[in-house]
């Protein structure tokens, strides 16, 4: 007894007891949704008692499995649809307005960079409710060319999407240093030479994470999307699973679909975190050959 208090007490020991609380925790959370995702393959249309392995409800049953159920496949495709749209636009954006806030020097660039984090501190359903009354009852140019829909939920989707990119390129930004675009400048590179050929493959993994992290917030989100839906075309997944979960007449068809928005999100966020660290460590040598191969200086440098 006594060596296993010591062993507790001991500061330069394993943290047994953290290592102890993580696993609970991640078992805490993962338990109950990994339950749920075994119950799509359920042969019965219980959602809580087996009746046996089956992929009826994945592709099986001609009516009501998810991809023969038109209500099923019309969510899960307006959902990536609204994702692509969400990553084609808030990404660029993104970029640019990190860059233009690196370089804001002047006046009022303290209040720009806090007011470019609002939307992440901002709650969710207040963001909602204040893009609902700006598209319904601001008749001003050009927001009464908005209806809600499809174009209203990609809107809401880069407002709050577009902080998570600039935050992600900035802290690549951070940690690049104005090094290698002053050595290009002084390589003769024009601004936007240094920028194509050096800071941008630099700034490719922040990049590329940045459109997997919008493409799972897009796919996640419920409230924004919710409140800016229209019909029953603009449903997502997360909305159809709000909207039937607590139906009695459901069928693991829903849990079904709830995996693939689960899966799909982890194998985003997965994908994202590898391609930046791998790619964190493979392009310092590549900004540094770009500034030797910039207006075919490297004769002359």
């Amino acid at each position: 007894m006594s060596r296993l208090r010591a062993k507790l007490r001991n500061p330069w020991g394993k943290p047994r007891f953290l290592v102890a609380v993580t696993w609970a925790y991640v078992a805490w959370a993962l338990l109950p949704v990994l339950v749920a995702m075994l119950f799509s393959f359920n042969d019965g249309r219980s959602r809580s008692v087996w009746q046996g392995f089956s992929i009826r409800w994945w592709w099986g049953d001609p009516n009501q499995s998810i991809f023969h159920d038109p209500q099923y496949t019309s969510a899960l495709v307006h959902s990536l649809e609204l994702a692509a749209l969400d990553m084609l636009i808030a990404v660029p954006l993104g970029v640019l307005l990190a860059l233009g806030l690196a370089r804001w020097r002047g006046r009022g660039s303290g209040a720009a960079n806090g007011l470019m984090l609002v939307p992440l501190v901002t709650p969710e359903i207040v963001m909602a409710v204040s893009l609902l009354l700006v598209f319904t009852q601001l008749a001003v140019v050009p927001f009464s060319l908005v209806h809600l829909g499809t174009g209203a939920q990609v809107i809401g989707q880069v407002t709050f999407s577009l902080s998570y990119v600039v935050v992600i390129v900035r802290s690549r930004l951070a940690s690049i240093g104005p090094e290698y675009e002053e050595a290009a400048r002084d390589l003769g590179a024009t601004s936007l030479a240094a920028l194509r050929l050096v800071l941008l493959p630099l700034l490719l993994p922040a990049i590329l994470a940045s459109m997997l992290i919008v493409f799972a917030l897009s796919i996640d989100d419920f409230v924004v999307t919710q409140y800016m839906s229209s019909n029953a075309s603009t449903t997502t997944i997360p909305m159809f699973l709000y909207a039937n979960a607590r139906g009695g007449t459901t069928t693991p068809a829903l849990n079904a679909l709830a995996s693939i928005l689960v899966v799909t999100t982890l194998i985003g966020v997965g994908i994202a975190y590898l391609l930046y660290t791998v790619l964190t460590r493979q392009t310092a040598p590549g900004g540094a050959s770009a500034l030797r191969e910039l207006s075919g200086l490297e004769a002359t440098a």
